[in-house]
C-alpha cells in the first residue's frame, strides 16, 4: 500500500504533512466531544458524590466551567505539537528527556487501551439498544473493532471523512434528540450547589484525558492557532451539549444510567438518530487506537504505525469483550490525577521558561529528572483535595494521609486546579533555584 504526501508517515523518520485546517480540527474535536459514555456519565455530573445531587443550573455551569478549563488545557498541549510536528509522547522528550518520556508513554498506552475498550463496549451496547438481542454483543464488538482498525490505516483521511460527512449528521441528530427530550422530560427541580467542585473535576477529567494525545493530531495542523481554536471551540460546545442532553435523558429514566439510552430510542425517530451517534462513536475508538500506536512509536520509532494500529486494535477488541464498565468513574479520576499536573509542568516549561527555543525531541534528549518533582507533587495534591470516590483502598490511603498531616478538605476545593497550581508553582520554584545556584559567586 502506498501513501500520498498528505497522509501520516509510517515511521517517525519522515516529516508530518500540515494539511488540517481550522474546520478539520474543529469538526474532529467536536465529534470527540459527543460521546455515548458522556450521556450516561452525566450521572457523575449531576450527582458526583452519590448523595448530594446538583440543581440544574449548578450542573450546567459545572459542565461549561469544566469543559472550558479542560479544553484550554488540551488546546495548549496541542500547540507545541503543531509547532514541532512531533506526536504527543515524542513531544515529552523535551520535557523529561527521551528515556524518562517512556514513563508517561506507558501510562498513556494503558489509558488509551482502557478508553478504546470502553468505546467498543459503548458501540456494541448502543447497537443492541436499537436492535435488541438479535445480534450478540460479541459480534458488534468485533465489527466495531474492524471498523476502528480500518480508520487508523489512513488517519488523516478518516479525519477529513468525519468533517465532510459525519459532523452534519451528528448535529442534526443532537438537535432532534434534544428537542424530543425537552418535550418528554419531566420538570427538573431541586438539588443544590454543594457538590459543584467535584462535578467540575469530573468534567475536567472528561476533557483532560485528551491532553496526552492532542499533539498526535495538532502536528498535522496548518497552524497552532487552528489547532488551539478547533479544540477549544469544537470540543467545548459539543461536550456541554452532550452532558445537558444526558441530564434530560436521565430525568426520563429516573437517573438510572443503565437505562439512559432507552430514553433516546423511545422518542420519535429516536432509533434512527441514536443510530447516527452510535456509528459516530467509531471516531472515539479510532482516536484511542491511533494515539496508542503513536505512543508506541515513541518506544519503537522505526516500526510501521500500521503494524501497531492493527495489533492495538485487536488487543482493544479482546479487552472490550470482557470490559468492566463499573470502573468508569474511578478510571477518570486516575486520568485527571496523572495528566493534569504533567500538563501544568509542560505549559510552564514550554511557554514561560523558554522551553520552546530549546525543545529537544531527539532520541538522545538528556533526562531531566527535576521535571518529575512538580509532576509527582501535583499528583499528590490532586488526591489530597479530591472528593470524588474511586477505589476503596486507594481512597482510604489518602484519607489516612490527610489525617496524618492535619489537612482538612473543604467543599469549595477543586482537585484538578489544586494539582495544576501546585505543579506550576513547584516548576517555577525549581527554575528560580537553578538560576540562583548558577549565578552564585561560588558556582
Amino acid at each position: 500500500m502506498t501513501f500520498t504526501v498528505d497522509e501520516v508517515p509510517l515511521t517517525l523518520d519522515e516529516a508530518p504533512p500540515k494539511t488540517l485546517g481550522l474546520l478539520d480540527q474543529g469538526a474532529f474535536w467536536a465529534n470527540l466531544g459527543v460521546s455515548l459514555l458522556g450521556f450516561s456519565g452525566a450521572i457523575y455530573l449531576i450527582n458526583p458524590l452519590g448523595d448530594t445531587p446538583l440543581s440544574l443550573p449548578a450542573a450546567v455551569l459545572a459542565a461549561v466551567a469544566g469543559s472550558l478549563i479542560g479544553t484550554v488545557m488540551v488546546g495548549l498541549a496541542a500547540v507545541p505539537g503543531a509547532r514541532t510536528g512531533a506526536p504527543a509522547m515524542v513531544l515529552l522528550r523535551g520535557l523529561f528527556g527521551a528515556r524518562l518520556s517512556y514513563v508517561p508513554t506507558v501510562l498513556n498506552i494503558v489509558q488509551m487501551l482502557g478508553w478504546g475498550a470502553f468505546e467498543l463496549w459503548v458501540i456494541a451496547t448502543g447497537a443492541r439498544a436499537i436492535f435488541g438481542d438479535s445480534v450478540p454483543y460479541q459480534v458488534w464488538v468485533v465489527a466495531a473493532g474492524l471498523l476502528t482498525i480500518a480508520l487508523t490505516i489512513r488517519p488523516l483521511g478518516a479525519i477529513r471523512l468525519l468533517r465532510r460527512f459525519v459532523t452534519a449528521g451528528v448535529v442534526v441528530a443532537m438537535v432532534w434528540l434534544a428537542v424530543a427530550l425537552v418535550r418528554e422530560a419531566p420538570t427538573l427541580g431541586g438539588g443544590n450547589w454543594n457538590a459543584f467542585a467535584p462535578a467540575v473535576d469530573y468534567v475536567i477529567a472528561l476533557s483532560v484525558s485528551w491532553v496526552p494525545v492532542a499533539a498526535d493530531y495538532a502536528r498535522h495542523s496548518r497552524s497552532s492557532r487552528a489547532a488551539f481554536t478547533g479544540i477549544v471551540g469544537g470540543y467545548t460546545i459539543a461536550q456541554v451539549a452532550c452532558l445537558v442532553i444526558g441530564i434530560l435523558a436521565l430525568a426520563l429514566v429516573r437517573n438510572d444510567p443503565d437505562r439512559v439510552w432507552d430514553a433516546f430510542v423511545a422518542v420519535p425517530l429516536g432509533g434512527l438518530f441514536f443510530g447516527v451517534l452510535v456509528l459516530r462513536e467509531a471516531d472515539q475508538s479510532f482516536a484511542n487506537v491511533y494515539s496508542t500506536a503513536m505512543s508506541l512509536q515513541n518506544l519503537l520509532p522505526k516500526v510501521d504505525r500500521r503494524v501497531f494500529s492493527i495489533g492495538v486494535g485487536v488487543l482493544t477488541t479482546v479487552i472490550a469483550l470482557f470490559a468492566d464498565v463499573n470502573s468508569y468513574g474511578a478510571f477518570l479520576g486516575v486520568i485527571g490525577a496523572v495528566f493534569v499536573p504533567m500538563f501544568a509542568v509542560l505549559v510552564v516549561d514550554y511557554f514561560v521558561l523558554g522551553g520552546a527555543a530549546r525543545w529537544d525531541t531527539s532520541a538522545n534528549a538528556p533526562s531531566r529528572w527535576t521535571m518529575v518533582v512538580p509532576w509527582v507533587l501535583g499528583f499528590g495534591a490532586y488526591w489530597l483535595v479530591t472528593a470524588t470516590p474511586t477505589v476503596a483502598w486507594w481512597d482510604s490511603l489518602w484519607a489516612g494521609l490527610r489525617g496524618a498531616v492535619g489537612f482538612e478538605r473543604q467543599v469549595w476545593m477543586n482537585a484538578a486546579l489544586a494539582a495544576f497550581v501546585v505543579s506550576v508553582l513547584v516548576t517555577l520554584l525549581l527554575s528560580l533555584t537553578r538560576r540562583v545556584v548558577r549565578d552564585s559567586p561560588s558556582s
